[in-house]
């Protein structure tokens, strides 16, 4: 689970700095797998908005 920043007031460059330092703190193997999970995950919401065809079903 990834950790979770908390700011009163919007700070972008505090938000940089933790996505940084958390991005650092991960394996490459680990960065790997959360661009393969992001990856599919906008795959299936273009899918099912019918933005893009599925290429999993068979053509008739």
């Amino acid at each position: 689970m990834s950790p979770i920043l908390k700011l009163k007031k919007h700070n972008e460059r505090k938000e940089i700095d933790f996505e940084l330092e958390y991005l650092g703190s991960l394996t490459v193997l680990e960065r790997f797998k959360m661009c393969f999970q992001k990856t599919k995950e906008m795959r299936e919401l273009l899918e099912n908005s019918c933005h893009r065809k599925n290429h999993n079903t068979k053509s008739k």
